[in-house]
């Protein structure tokens, strides 16, 4: 009797998906546990195990398709004999599959959904990439596809004759367009960020923060802190922490609107942005206020690689009480951060620039970042968002008041 293989519970806020690619077509036998077919959503990638050995028997959704959690994807029959009958045999002429096909597409090379994506839209065989973990990732793709081509001896002309010169076609009247089918995550994103602005009543506050102390103390540190915790000592760490402090001077920033109440939350899971492939996510440093200084660069470096990867969770994604964002690492030097609901609050960080400013009746250069913090003045007044602003600058250009602080 054939089995269903349904779309599954990914997390408790993803109600839908997008068929990003079988992995298998109908009539191919697939073992218990193998990946059949990936799913796209608006968070993370997943793939999709035959619940039993047999045959893929029928494809209800292709490629493409817009399916809802518990939708049939597809059916897998009793055995693969019975789903084989009439097939020419594997070693049969023109029946074996070319070697770039079998790289993107087979489940034999662990591989995660977004490597196996980027493999075929590059045509690279995941066979044959190198790779740095226990699966290929789509930075190891990547890096395979940037890896230099070997370099070819000049041909040689004889002599007389001058080298043909290479022949271009102008044609200034063909500027091309392509239509692309934004991904679920991309698409939720653009959504959610209207939302934001629809919903909320933002407004951001601007202020200017000295980093030459939190900069000596890197440099002081930088080799014994690394040694020690195997990570080196970022900017973001100093950040986290004051924000939790200042937060805890002014909880409306920690809170979210419910109705016509506020929630003020007591705990501080502190979402960092990252950069991935297909925009920004915000995975959460879960009790941010518990964790050490180290913690806190180990856990972010961790969720970069983790979204380079495209293995990031819905765990490391749920949930979020204030987040923080760093522009800077671009080089932009002044935005303004889009908050992220239901949270009320975002911190906005930009690139450090050496710029003259007035110290004891002097001028001198001092490497200066701008800070943005955007704010939902629904809850939030004015006076609250510039002193909380106000806070985070004092506690980073003093960071022994910082440590004592967090």
């Amino acid at each position: 009797m054939p089995v269903n293989i349904v779309v599954p519970e990914v997390g408790e806020s993803i109600v839908d998906a997008r068929v990003a690619k079988w992995l298998k077509k109908a009539g191919d036998a697939v073992a218990a546990g193998e990946a059949v077919v990936e799913l796209e959503t608006d968070k993370v990638d997943v793939e999709v195990a035959a619940p039993r050995a047999g045959v893929i028997a029928t494809i209800a959704h292709g490629d493409g398709a817009d399916v809802k959690i518990g939708d049939v994807l597809g059916t897998i029959g009793e055995s693969a004999e019975q789903g084989s009958a009439g097939e020419k045999s594997a070693g049969s002429p023109g029946e074996q599959r070319s070697p770039a096909a079998a790289g993107a597409g087979s489940p034999a090379v662990a591989a995660t959904p977004s490597a196996r994506k980027t493999a075929r839209e590059k045509d690279v065989e995941l066979a044959a990439v190198k790779v740095n973990g226990p699966r290929v990732t789509k930075a190891d793709v990547e890096r395979s596809v940037a890896a230099p081509a070997p370099v070819q001896a000049p041909v040689s002309t004889p002599a007389g004759q001058r080298a043909p010169k290479p022949t271009t076609l102008p044609n200034p009247a063909n500027r091309s367009e392509e239509r692309v089918r934004m991904s679920k995550r991309r698409a939720t994103i653009a959504r959610r960020l209207v939302e934001a602005q629809q919903t909320a009543a933002m407004l951001t506050t601007f202020n200017e923060v000295d980093m030459s102390a939190v900069m000596a103390l890197r440099e002081r540190r930088k080799e014994s802190f690394k040694t020690k915790h195997g990570v080196p000592l970022g900017i973001a760490s100093f950040f986290v922490k004051a924000a939790i402090a200042a937060l805890r001077e002014f909880p409306r920033l920690n809170a979210e609107i419910q109705g016509d109440e506020m929630v003020l939350k007591h705990y501080y899971d502190v979402g960092v942005a990252v950069g991935a492939a297909e925009g920004l996510v915000v995975p959460v440093l879960r009790d941010a206020d518990r964790l050490s200084f180290a913690e806190i660069e180990l856990g972010i470096r961790a969720f970069a690689k983790k979204a380079e990867g495209g293995t990031l969770t819905i765990e490391d994604l749920r949930g979020g009480t204030f987040s923080i964002t760093n522009g800077g690492v671009f080089g932009s030097l002044m935005s303004t951060p889009i908050l992220n609901p239901p949270q009320v609050g975002i911190l906005g960080l930009h690139t450090i620039k050496e710029r003259p400013v007035g110290v004891g009746g002097q001028v001198v250069l001092r490497p200066m970042m701008y800070t943005a913090l955007t704010y939902d003045h629904r809850i939030v007044d004015g006076s609250e968002a510039v002193r909380f602003l106000v806070r985070v600058k004092e506690l980073v250009e003093d960071p022994g008041v910082l440590l004592v602080e967090s």
